[in-house]
């Protein structure tokens, strides 16, 4: 008897253990998701949006003190600087959570550490050695402006269905900011964090114009422009404001299909510039695979290294050239 009193006993507090920890797993979960889940970001996404707006307004700027930096210093150093801003703003249409110091901080990382690394690792000149450190420098402003296009193109490509959401909320009775917080609800990012900006500033008192015109500033699209242009003409002067944005929708739609079609067939000179600015470091890898003492001479007899420096700068340019040629506006 007293052996399964015993293992009675045991067997409770096995269970009570199990959901004890079980709990435990639950409320740590629940917490993560309170500060670091999908909606959390959501809204810290949307408060550190409204910092990157030129609203001067005293009222909208209580909402708008964005923070350059996280040293104090560097922030005040910062804030004396006419780009900074601009820089600011750069960071946010790329949808990244940097600073300007960060940013600033990783290109002077990457342009010293490549410098010196070529200067005296290297054994190159000194001239040589800093336009390495400027090509290094420059690939944090590359890699910020790669993830700003590809913002922006996956923000024009989500406009027209958030033309179409606002349309339909607008014919079925509801406001206008209210067909605003439907897009920010119900699409994804990033134009439904874009939209809940504009609703949010609204919210807090500042003017639906200047809301709009912040937009714009966030988002350099002409086709958003097109869309906040027609909001405040109807505003000013009436109209049938649901007509004008389903042909809005539909123009947008059209324009990307006949952006999708020259894409297509630009698409073998796209892949001849790849060839053309790949082949060259290919073959001279192969050949050195193959025989080292043939391609050794090209980094270490100074007529090499002319070679070398003037062929570089030439596939620069063309490299430029050719960009120009297969970029296609429409």
């Amino acid at each position: 008897m007293l052996q399964n009193i015993g293992g009675n006993a045991f067997l409770l507090i096995s269970v009570l253990v199990f959901v004890a920890v079980l709990l435990l797993l639950e409320g740590a979960h629940l917490l993560w998701k309170s500060y670091k889940g999908p909606e959390a970001k959501k809204i810290t996404k949307r408060l550190q949006a409204l910092s990157a707006s030129s609203d001067h307004t005293a009222r909208a700027q209580l909402l708008k003190q964005g923070m350059l930096s996280e040293v104090p210093a560097i922030e005040r150093y910062l804030l004396g600087m006419a780009r900074a801003e601009k820089l600011s703003r750069f960071i946010y249409q790329a949808g990244l959570d940097w600073t300007v110091s960060r940013l600033l901080l990783s290109c002077a990382a990457l342009g010293a550490i490549s410098c010196i690394s070529m200067l005296y690792a290297a054994h190159q000149s000194l001239l040589l050695s800093a336009g390495v450190g400027a090509v290094f420098a420059v690939i944090p402003l590359l890699y910020v402006g790669r993830k700003r296009a590809i913002r922006l193109e996956k923000f024009e490509r989500q406009l027209p269905d958030a033309l179409d959401l606002i349309t339909r909320a607008l014919r079925s009775g509801h406001a206008f900011s209210s067909a605003l917080q439907m897009v920010g609800d119900e699409m994804a990012e990033p134009v439904a964090g874009e939209f809940g900006v504009v609703h949010d500033e609204v919210n807090f008192g500042v003017s639906l114009q200047q809301a709009l015109t912040n937009l714009s500033v966030r988002v350099p699209l002409t086709d958003l422009r097109y869309f906040i242009v027609a909001v405040l003409i109807q505003r000013d002067s009436g109209g049938n404001l649901t007509e004008v944005l389903g042909n809005l929708s539909r123009l947008i739609r059209e324009r990307l299909k006949l952006l999708s079609k020259v894409r297509i067939l630009s698409s073998e000179g796209r892949l001849s510039a790849w060839i053309l600015g790949v082949m060259p470091f290919a073959l001279a890898g192969a050949m050195y695979l193959v025989n080292p003492d043939f391609m050794t001479p090209l980094w270490t007899d100074p007529i090499g290294i002319s070679i070398i420096k003037y062929m570089l700068i030439l596939m620069v340019f063309g490299a430029f050239i050719l960009r120009k040629i297969i970029k296609i506006h429409v």
